[in-house]
């Protein structure tokens, strides 16, 4: 799912694009789409594009009119610039907004409809969308501390919850905890102060990285690639590989459709963390740390 330095990346990319230009007209290819009845479609249509901003994971587009037009990309949405008039045909194409100079286009990939679109009256409709995350780029310490405490959750949960952190989600989460030390299932409440400072810190150091690297590759070309796994991330989706920070191999804990990468040397004192699926097929033969690990590999 786009988190948000990928959504930054397509607000960077759209702001030259479609900032200050009219949408000539706005097609949908799936009902399932749209999860609005009002406004109708065409009470967008000649108005020209106001601002653009994020809302957690969504973008939101303000025109002329007051109307506003809010996309949530979901697991396998992507957004693709494209000549004027870009033709809708293939099952992945769901959307197209056409403006003077191009085309916008909303595909999904996979079978599952997750994507969707809503379009509001007013800011105040807007906002019911918004799942009420701080933004850690203008939240004080002590209101990052407030949120993040509000329950006693794992640090993984805590990251990845929108209605605790805005724009957050698997990967960078991941990336977060390895940056700051620590282990994604440490409890929120057993932090000590030091810790919620190193956290505090590498939340916004660790997005604002990003952040940077993909508003460069996005002044290039449109960001028609955007991807959770990419090659230099820290830990994400590099099970296997060596932690660039101290050499051993990352780990991983897999559940659902869903896996955590950490660095059991950087972030657990050397403990592996039991993976749900793998720790019950062994059972006391589960390696507990990184020596018993590389000893069951020698067996």
């Amino acid at each position: 799912m786009p988190e948000l330095p990928d959504i930054t990346a397509y607000l960077s990319a759209l702001q030259p694009r479609i900032l200050g230009q009219p949408l000539t007209h706005l097609r949908i290819a799936t009902p399932f789409l749209l999860r609005t009845v009002q406004p109708s479609l065409e009470e967008f249509e000649g108005h020209t594009v106001r601002s653009l901003r994020r809302i957690g994971k969504r973008i939101a587009i303000e025109f002329d009119n007051g109307l506003f037009l809010v996309l949530h990309l979901m697991i396998a949405g992507r957004l693709h610039w494209r000549p004027l008039g870009a033709k809708l045909g293939g099952r992945n194409n769901l959307a197209a907004f056409d403006f003077p100079n191009g085309s916008l286009v909303l595909t999904e990939a996979g079978s599952k409809r997750r994507a969707s679109l809503h379009l509001f009256r007013n800011k105040d409709e807007m906002q019911s969308v918004d799942p009420g995350g701080i933004d850690v780029f203008i939240s004080t310490f002590e209101e990052f501390r407030a949120a993040l405490t509000s329950e006693n959750r794992t640090l993984k949960r805590a990251l990845t919850d929108p209605r605790i952190l805005s724009g957050i989600g698997n990967a960078y989460s991941d990336e977060i905890l390895h940056a700051a030390r620590l282990s994604p299932i440490q409890l929120t409440h057993k932090l000590t102060g030091e810790e919620r400072q190193r956290l505090f810190s590498a939340t916004r150091d660790t997005l604002q990285l990003w952040i940077d690297r993909l508003n460069a590759e996005a002044a290039q070309n449109f960001p028609e690639k955007v991807t959770a796994f990419r090659t230099d991330m820290a830990v994400h989706g590099r099970f296997g590989k060596p932690c660039p920070t101290c050499g051993q191999p990352r780990q991983r804990i897999r559940y659902a459709d869903n896996e955590t990468n950490y660095c059991a040397r950087c972030q657990t004192a050397g403990k592996l963390l039991a993976d749900r699926a793998l720790s019950r097929l062994l059972g006391a033969d589960w390696p507990r740390t990184l020596d018993e690990l590389e000893a069951l590999k020698k067996r």
